[in-house]
């Protein structure tokens, strides 16, 4: 970077940046410099302020994802840490969830150059301490720290800095992780194809199938950045698995987003199953007594009674993480945290059939991945089969793209408050019979269909989340409620 770029970016402002559901976020113009910089330096100024820097030998890990915007950003970061006087190691392009497993697994910190799902004009940061991802109280002292440094400009040097890179393969000690505990032929009789796109786990996910017996079909490798949501599909890629899902046999197609800490599942037909259904189907495989999920995620979780107790939370990882906490404090054994765009947290240490698996409360596609596919493989059923045994609501979501924050908070929080505005909008429903104000507004309808409206905490954009007894009923509520956001959001 130039220094008239760095000085252009330097005063263009950050207006578009915030911590959102899981790190700091914004437009790549406005973290590619002084905010990337800064923002580095008040975590690192937060680490050395309780003792966390001491701790780990004034270490902290810094990796990627695979946005072309990336690896400058990264040097940004690894600049800002070695003027704060501490040492960054250089972990390169690996999943998020590999490079926070080994920053908890020795006591590291960790800042993680990912946008993760949202398009390729952006980017974010996401910040780890030694225990796992930052919580909401950390943000705060983050912009505190943010603030009092007031740092305007990067300093010439920052890139000529040479960060070192870690002594050992931080990829492969993630996938040892698992490896110890699923068997080497756990999913032996399976083919699995992998869906690539760019996510920086492509690779790690055929080894790993491969490494347990599947037989692994690498699929649409892509050579610039695809923004791939688990949440809210493009229809391209919808299109896509039921095309591959037509040319051979397949058992399952499996991916990721971005960054890899959400997984994409379909079925053998190339029909993809919702995040918060592979959640359920991993916590089972896994033996979890308690789950903790957001208020998104199916209410039908409460009804299959495959868990001893269901924690509702906001929507976000933070909110899992602390969910997680509280059930552990409560004497959970085996706790299981994931989110509806199934992301899965691991809250505490499981041993199946004497296999030890060491908690890991941060989002992780790969676990997810192996557990859904350990079940077919286990059970010899099909995974459409595997997933109606939960009988979950037929479901759909999806956002309406570039509507400014400001309306869609005033949307929803006109809902939260003007009961005569909702029950008129929920009339073609047969009016509320109930309705949740933790996230958004989560509304249940009188005649048993749920309708979600909710700012999104990464981008400008408003989500919608439906259940309905039929996928038909689902799809046409869903374009429903999208209309009527889109009306009074106009």
């Amino acid at each position: 970077m130039s220094e008239t770029d760095t000085n252009k970016i330097a005063t263009s402002g950050d207006g578009s940046l915030k911590f959102g559901t899981s790190g700091l976020r914004g437009l790549v113009t406005e973290l590619n410099g002084v905010p990337a910089f800064s923002y580095t330096r008040a975590f690192a100024e937060m680490l050395k302020e309780d003792g966390s820097a001491a701790t780990s030998k004034n270490i902290v890990l810094v990796g990627r994802d695979l946005r072309d915007s990336s690896p400058s950003i990264a040097q940004l970061c690894c600049a800002a840490l070695r003027e704060s006087g501490l040492v960054p190691l250089d972990c390169g392009a690996l999943p998020t969830p590999a490079l926070a497993y080994h920053g908890m697994r020795f006591g590291v910190p960790a800042i993680m150059v990912t946008g993760s799902h949202i398009p390729e004009d952006r980017n974010g940061l996401k910040f780890y301490r030694v225990q796992g991802e930052i919580d909401k109280k950390d943000e705060t002292s983050i912009l505190a720290w943010h603030e009092k440094l007031n740092i305007t400009t990067v300093p010439a040097s920052a890139k000529d800095v040479q960060a070192e890179t870690p002594e050992i393969d931080l990829v492969a000690a993630y996938q040892h992780r698992y490896k110890g505990f699923f068997g080497a032929g756990a999913l032996s009789g399976l083919t699995v194809g992998v869906y690539q796109h760019s996510s920086v786990a492509r690779d790690v996910i055929v080894q790993m199938l491969e490494s347990f017996g599947a037989r692994a079909v690498p699929l649409g490798r892509a050579t610039s950045f695809i923004p791939v949501d688990t949440e809210a599909l493009r229809e391209e890629d919808e299109i896509l698995a039921k095309q591959w899902a037509g040319e051979q046999k397949l058992d399952a197609i499996v991916s990721t987003d971005g960054d890899a800490d959400r997984p994409l599942i379909s079925d053998g037909t190339g029909a993809f199953l919702r995040g918060d259904l592979v959640g359920a189907i991993t916590a089972r495989y896994l033996g979890a007594d308690v789950i903790v999920t957001p208020v998104t995620s199916n209410s039908a979780l409460e009804a299959s009674g495959a868990f001893k107790d269901v924690i509702r939370t906001k929507v976000g990882s933070p909110y899992v993480i602390e969910g997680m906490g509280e059930a552990a404090r409560s004497g959970a054994r085996a706790i299981v945290g994931f989110e509806a765009n199934g992301g899965v947290l691991l809250g505490s240490d499981i041993v199946r059939e004497e296999r030890h698996l060491a908690a890991l409360p941060t989002r992780d596609a790969m676990l997810p991945i192996l557990c859904t596919l350990g079940e077919v493989a286990a059970k010899k059923r099909r995974l459409a089969d595997v997933g109606a045994e939960f009988a979950f609501k037929a479901a759909a979501s999806n956002r309406l793209k570039n509507v400014a924050t400001e309306r869609s908070v005033a949307f929803v929080t006109r809902l939260q408050k003007d009961e005569a505005f909702l029950s008129e909008l929920l009339a073609p429903l047969g009016g509320v019979a109930n309705h949740d104000r933790r996230d958004g507004l989560r509304i249940l309808a009188n005649n048993g269909e749920v309708v979600h409206f909710r700012p999104s905490g990464n981008a400008p954009e408003l989500r919608v989340y439906v259940e309905a007894a039929t996928p038909g009923r689902a799809d046409s509520l869903l374009r429903w409620g999208l209309d009527v956001a889109q009306q009074q959001t106009a």
